[in-house]
């Protein structure tokens, strides 16, 4: 699935934005945890600085 959405982004506007994959550690359990976002391409260092 997410080679689909790669490829669908690098396409016309789609180049505007880029997916992020963030680890965050989980405070219930202690283990790390993924997201997955898709952001315009000038909000990329922002959304890495953010808890």
């Amino acid at each position: 699935m997410a080679k689909k959405v790669v490829a669908t982004l690098q396409k016309g506007a789609g180049k505007e934005f880029t997916k992020v994959i963030k680890s965050v550690k989980s405070e219930k359990t202690g283990a790390y945890v993924f997201t997955e976002e898709i952001v315009p391409n000038s909000e990329v260092q922002a959304y890495l600085s953010k808890k």
